[in-house]
């Protein structure tokens, strides 16, 4: 027999590692063709103007120029109208 209780252990001491996800540029700024403008989870933010989407869902800028932010109308299939920041570069 023990002559010790053993030891508790929690289940909760792991966490994940940081993803590092946001705006890496903003708007009024410059960037270079094929830097990233956004990291994020899921399409959150739309590609626009000269911008295009890598698989993870991250928003490149496909030539140099200027960030810009704009918000749009979009349509749902059941006909609900919903409004999406679209990412552009000039």
């Amino acid at each position: 027999m023990a002559h010790k209780k053993a030891g508790g252990s929690s289940e909760n001491l792991r966490d994940s590692n940081p993803k590092y996800r946001g705006v890496k540029v903003f708007g009024g700024q410059t960037i270079s063709a094929g830097n990233i403008i956004i990291r994020q989870k899921g399409s959150k933010y739309e590609c626009g103007k000269n911008t295009y989407a890598g698989k993870d869902f991250s928003i490149h800028a496909a030539v140099d120029g200027t960030v810009s932010f704009s918000k749009k109308n979009f349509e749902r299939f059941d006909g609900r109208r919903y409004l999406k920041t679209v990412v552009n570069v000039e």
